[in-house]
């Protein structure tokens, strides 16, 4: 490391950390010396990245003296004790925000960093873009004239309101999302106009948690901060995107789109009647070519590797860092002041939110002792907790394996316990499956190379399979995936004596990496004695699902949709209660262990049929394209060649047409078996079936 170089340490190893860690490798005299996170598996995987050593516990990071400057990144209500604690030891802090959950705890630390001589920054991340910055530079040189009011959106869904995972922080309490999503919107305000002045509040379109409790969906915020009228809006429904800021004035109006970082102003021409509408007309359209080119140009040459966000991050980043070297204090965007004004208007704000239509999610009341006998992993994602709530159903208590201990069932009393280890730890593994008789593996990982994907999905099935016969589980339930097949023969007819191609070397890592999956436990079950059932759902539909259902094409926004092929084909819709029936049916029948079951509903609908149903149903007429499938394979394969060939990245893969082919679900399935040996019966009703699908689901979340 070069002399001088200031050495920086992460504080949490989520998915935001990789944010930060990128920003610091983009910054001159800056190096990420050392990561921490109370995860062992997170904080070795992380450290990996950056090839820096990796602590569990901070007081070892600090005491092993490795950086000047740390990066907080944890869950918000550790922010305050943590950086008390790393300012104590002198090092400057960079705090994700909310900075912490009040402003007096705010107060506390900024006022600890000046007893300490230690520059605070928050990351505001978004007051970091070129055309925020552009746009700044319009309010001060009186381009706008007088500034009258400004409006701030956050229009933007939230998935995890209506498809989990529930045990986030910012779920928790009602508050919790106000202190998550409007330190982006109060950060533009008070750096443009200062400390805003709140003065009204509205919630609306409430909506129930799984376990209990409700969240409002859309928040609006009326304020002031001096003579400019302010409003703010939070959705979180499924809308179109729309993170902007729009400021007017006597002069002119500009609107900053900062999810895309573009800014468009319209200002006043001095154009006869005649020309004067075609002249705006005109600038508008220019601005937005300008636009358009440069964000066009911007992706192109880094090869889509820079982000609005990612752009953001970086100034932000290269501004506090600047501070730290010219000894200077923080640019006002960025420091321990603006920290004190976003969390004293948020204070402001929760101080007017109504006890009524807000209630928190129940605390979990033990009417008995819990006594699981199943075990389900990945018991938080969508088929995991319909399956949960299902056996609890049956009468059987259930253990979940969770990162953390909070979980979607508080409303289930004593009759579910949460356990939380890693999936990579094999004592914690045997210790969550002791006094188990079966075991759901749901579970799935994201990976970008078959490599992650042979350590992170292969591996560790191995591992929980390992861990199930050695405590002696009677049912092992593993749940592949019908994407396994090759599905791109319209006359092919599949069922479960179908198989696999022998070659998977062509097919996405996803289908490729479950068929591994499966040889892998199959091979444990033949000469270990694994008692293996294996569960191939089909594109599960129902409460609780997404509306962005990528088994049906590729999305962009709830708006738009390029169905897989032409999208007139039945493909293999099960509605969700059906597939938790089936995985619960396999716990009784003794003849399961040792087969796989094909979980596909009765032929109901095609792709084109089911946005036809939504628009019936709904009311939303969702814009399908057909999705040529010769062409998205080409495209994917200039991709690949510039992530091979001008990216380096030596783990990339190239699906073949066939695999393309194959998402469009050409095929078609019997689901005679699973029907025969489960005494499974799949809804058949056309009219109930979309009922559940999509008038019950509440895809779009109000």
């Amino acid at each position: 490391m070069p002399k001088n170089t200031i050495k920086v340490g992460l504080i949490g190893a989520g998915y935001i950390a990789t944010w930060h860690g990128d920003a610091l490798k983009a910054t001159n005299g800056v190096e990420v010396a050392a990561v921490c996170d109370v995860s062992q598996g997170a904080a070795d995987a992380l450290g990996q990245v950056y090839g820096v050593p990796a602590y569990t516990s901070l007081d070892d990071m600090i005491s092993a003296d490795v950086c000047d400057v740390v990066h907080i990144l944890t869950p918000p209500q550790t922010h305050k004790d943590i950086a008390l604690q790393c300012l104590k030891a002198g090092l400057h802090i960079f705090v994700e925000k909310p900075f912490a959950l009040s402003h007096k705890d705010t107060l506390v630390v900024t006022e600890a960093a000046q007893k300490a001589n230690c520059l605070v920054g928050v990351g505001h991340n978004f007051l970091g873009l070129p055309s925020y910055m552009r746009m700044k530079s319009a309010l001060k040189d009186g381009k706008l004239g007088r500034i009258a009011s400004a409006e701030f959106n956050w229009n933007f869904p939230l998935a995890p309101l209506r498809s989990g995972p529930f045990g986030l922080w910012m779920l928790d309490e009602p508050k919790n999302l106000l202190l998550e999503l409007s330190p982006h919107l109060f950060a533009f305000a008070a750096d443009m106009f200062g400390p805003p002045k709140i003065l009204h509040l509205e919630l609306g379109k409430p909506i129930k948690l799984s376990g209990g409790g409700v969240r409002p969906q859309s928040w609006r915020i009326l304020a002031r901060a001096g003579d400019v009228d302010l409003t703010f809006n939070l959705s979180l429904v499924e809308t179109m995107d729309d993170r902007s800021v729009t400021v007017r004035g006597s002069s002119g109006i500009a609107r900053l789109n900062f999810a895309a970082d573009t800014l468009v102003t319209t200002v006043d021409n001095s154009a006869d009647i005649v020309m004067n509408p075609f002249l705006y007309q005109v600038s508008h359209a220019l601005q937005h070519m300008r636009e358009a080119v440069v964000n066009a140009t911007r992706h192109l040459i880094s090869l889509n590797r820079k982000s609005a966000y990612g752009i953001s991050f970086s100034n932000t980043v290269k501004d506090f860092y600047q501070s730290i070297k010219m000894k200077t204090s923080v640019d006002n965007r960025f420091s321990g002041e603006a920290a004190e004004t976003v969390m004293k208007a948020i204070d402001d704000t929760i101080a007017m939110m109504p006890n009524k239509g807000v209630e928190p999610a129940p605390k979990p009341v033990k009417a008995r002792a819990c006594k699981p006998s199943v075990l389900v992993i990945g018991g938080t994602g969508f088929i995991g907790r319909n399956l949960t709530r299902a056996l609890v159903a049956t009468g059987r208590d259930v253990r979940v394996l969770s990162r953390g201990s909070r979980g979607p069932f508080a409303d289930l009393g004593g009759r579910v316990e949460t356990f939380s280890t890693s999936l990579k730890d094999p004592d914690g593994l045997r210790k969550a499956m002791q006094g188990i008789d079966a075991v759901y593996h749901l579970a799935k990982s994201v990976d970008t190379t078959w490599e992650d994907c042979l350590e992170n999905d292969v591996g560790v099935t191995k591992a929980i399979a390992k861990a199930a016969i050695d405590q002696g589980v009677k049912r092992f339930i593993y749940t592949g995936t019908i994407a396994s097949y090759d599905m791109s023969d319209p006359t092919q007819v599949i069922s479960e004596e179908t198989g696999f191609d022998t070659d998977m070397t062509d097919r996405n890592l996803y289908a490729r990496s479950k068929a591994e999956c499966e040889s892998v436990l199959l091979t444990m079950h033949q000469h270990e004695g694994l008692p293996l059932i294996v569960a191939r759902p089909g594109i599960v539909v129902g409460e609780g699902g997404p509306l962005q259902h990528w088994g049906i094409g590729r999305w962009q926004g709830a708006g738009a949709v390029k169905v897989w092929g032409h999208g007139q084909n039945i493909l293999p819709f099960v509605l969700i209660d059906d597939v938790s029936d089936a995985l619960i049916r396999m716990l009784d029948v003794d003849a399961a262990i040792g087969q796989s079951f094909n979980l596909i509903g009765e032929p109901m609908l095609s792709a084109r049929g089911y946005f036809d149903a939504i628009h019936m149903n709904l009311g939303s007429r969702i814009q399908v394209r057909s999705g040529q499938l010769l062409s998205l394979y080409w495209a994917d394969g200039v991709k690949y060649i510039l992530k091979r060939y001008a990216l380096n990245r030596t783990g990339a893969i190239r699906a073949s047409l066939k695999d393309w082919k194959s998402r469009a679900h050409f095929s078609q399935f019997n689901n005679t078996h699973p029907k025969e040996v489960l005494g499974w019966a799949p809804e058949r009703n056309r009219d109930i079936f979309v009922q559940k699908a999509i008038v019950d689901a509440n895809l779009f979340g109000f």
